[in-house]
């Protein structure tokens, strides 16, 4: 080959026309034209279009595991599973495995480790007792059936974290992993997102976990503080704020009972960044300034520290508010932050405003109107309870004595001796070397001083046990921990509630009074007196719907999936 003359200049022109211009060349390959529908020369293989049929389509993706809450999916690899161990009585011994490993007992009586790993998630034949059209709009009994399966779901969850069984690659927060087996379910109600009241949800309602307002739909978002949707302008489409949560990470101010002065979201330091920046006028920010000019309604609820659960807040859901006007403010920090002043419409229940007047009682007891005693049990329970009637003038209830423990009429002794657990500091959730555990069907019946699930009979450690005060089995023993007053009512008499919010499965009070018979009853009777405060221990009452659903655990029961389950009260 001889070499490249890189001297000559080629004689290169431009093509002004679209004219094919064919070599003259002997050696070159001759040029082959041939009709779409051929016929086609020797060598020539057709494509598509053109004689030959189209390409077959690409296989479809494989399947995407549903993931409602995926800011909260925790990566699950093999062996990365919860394990959960033998539990309370509604659970029947004949559950399938499915090939799943679960928790298995030794012969020395302790739980095998080794084989404890089972996958959590619902059975594939669960139906949800929620019609489709209860997920979009619900109602009072709809929200208290979807609260009460997801907060009896989430303590059977936090059993595995007491006893550390749960595997470090998966989320420990027990309220995030029931929320999003229920929502994987379809066990949620109020899907449909709109402006106003919501179906079911009653101003003063209050929520322990932002999760179960996300499951009723009071509110979407797990952790933004500002709820929108997207409406149709006149010109275009727009968002419009539906709900935000004063939760106190902001600089609001939240003194006033009527009045609300709300941060916009975005450009705060500490969380995500290092440096704040200006707050910008989108997506949650922008959603409260449309809302501001469409003066539409906006559900707020409150956020207050929990007393007795120190690093927890409580939700109220204090009504329907409208924003008033908007500025922008530089905060501490430096940075532009919006404000938005929101009102509260007139004609409403009261709430956060019962809130903090209920707080100042507790400060000052004095200050409670138509108090009567400040502690009407003289110091036999650790936390006082008052006596209050700002109905009429009744001073209280006549020839009435505090105690704290029943009376029995005559002294009896116990049927068979008791022995006490062998456990020396605290009994170990899941060591059925304690033989309170094994009474309590291996598990210890309470999770962080809550009542797990419902049981006929419920063993704590008694004197006879070595351990201290300080066991998670002694609850009920522990006393009165929640305070409460005696107040007289319009027509029931005097009644007991409480200065604070209860989470289900707390321990309130014992019932305590004189215990009598039949006959002693029928001698009061007869003689005139009139005991409003009598409990008949032989009633059979209606029963009490609490508990949660083993088959969203993939748990088999002997009953139909959409059966509730009720305990009838000893």
């Amino acid at each position: 080959m001889a070499p490249l003359d890189k001297s000559r200049v080629l004689d290169v022109k431009p093509l002004r026309s679209l004219k094919p211009i064919f070599t003259t060349s002997q050696e070159a390959p001759p040029y082959i034209c041939a009709t779409p529908n051929g016929p086609f020369p020797p060598g020539f293989s057709p494509f598509y279009p053109f004689m030959a049929p189209p390409p077959p389509p690409p296989p479809p993706p494989p399947p995407v595991a549903m993931a409602p809450i995926r800011s909260f999916r925790s990566p699950v690899s093999a062996g990365n599973v919860v394990g959960m161990a033998n539990g309370d009585d509604l659970e029947a011994d004949d559950r399938s495995t499915g090939g799943r490993r679960r928790s298995t007992r030794s012969h020395s009586g302790k739980i095998d480790r080794s084989k404890k790993n089972q996958s959590v998630a619902p059975r594939a034949d669960y139906v949800p007792p929620v019609s489709l059209n209860e997920r979009e709009e619900g109602s009072k009994e709809v929200v208290s059936l979807v609260m009460m399966h997801f907060d009896g779901l989430r303590r059977r969850l936090s059993q595995p974290d007491d006893s550390k069984e749960v595997p470090s690659g998966l989320a420990r927060r027990a309220d995030l992993r029931a929320a999003n087996l229920m929502m994987s379910k379809g066990f949620r109600t109020n899907m449909r997102k709109r402006l106003g009241a919501v179906p079911g949800i009653a101003i003063g309602d209050t929520f322990f976990f932002r999760m179960e307002m996300c499951i009723v739909g009071l509110h979407a978002q797990a952790m933004g503080g500002i709820d929108w949707l997207h409406a149709k302008g006149d010109l275009e489409e727009e968002s419009l704020a539906v709900s935000i949560v004063s939760s106190g990470y902001y600089n609001d101010d939240t003194d006033d009972k009527d009045v609300l002065v709300y941060s916009g979201q975005g450009g705060g330091a500490g969380l995500y960044k290092d440096k704040p920046s200006d707050q910008k006028l989108e997506r949650g920010n922008l959603a409260l300034d449309r809302s501001m000019h469409r003066a539409n309604q906006i559900r707020v609820i409150r956020g207050m520290r929990d007393a007795r659960t120190p690093g927890l807040k409580i939700y109220v859901y204090d009504g329907l508010y409208v924003i008033q006007e908007s500025w922008v403010e530089k905060g501490k920090s430096g940075a532009n932050t919006f404000k938005y002043k929101l009102v509260r419409m007139p004609g409403q229940a009261e709430a956060f405003g019962l809130w903090k007047m209920v707080e100042k009682w507790k400060e000052d007891p004095s200050s409670r109107p138509g108090l009567i005693l400040p502690d009407l049990t003289s110091g036999a329970e650790t936390i006082p309870i008052g006596l209050v009637n700002d109905f009429d003038d009744e001073k209280g209830p006549a020839y009435f004595t505090y105690c704290s423990t029943p009376k029995q009429p005559k002294p009896f002794g116990a049927l068979k001796t008791s022995y006490g657990c062998g456990c020396q500091r605290c009994c170990v959730p899941g060591d059925l070397n304690c033989s309170c555990i094994r009474k309590n069907n291996g598990d210890l019946p309470y999770t962080n001083g809550i009542l797990v699930s419902k049981k006929s009979l419920v063993y704590e450690c008694r004197a006879s046990c070595p351990c201290g005060p300080q066991c998670k089995n002694r609850v009920a023993q522990a006393g009165i921990k929640i305070r409460m007053e005696v107040f007289k009512t319009r027509n029931r008499g005097w009644g007991l509630r409480a200065y604070e919010a209860i989470r289900a499965g707390t321990f309130i009070c014992e019932y305590a009074g004189e215990v009598i018979g039949k006959d002693m009853l029928k001698q009061k009777v007869q003689e005139g007196e009139n005991d409003e405060y009598i409990f008949d221990t032989c009633r059979v009452p209606d029963p009490v719907k609490w508990n949660y659903e083993p088959a969203l655990l993939g748990k088999i029961v002997p009953m139909a999936p959409r059966m509730i389950l009720k305990y009838h009260l000893p």
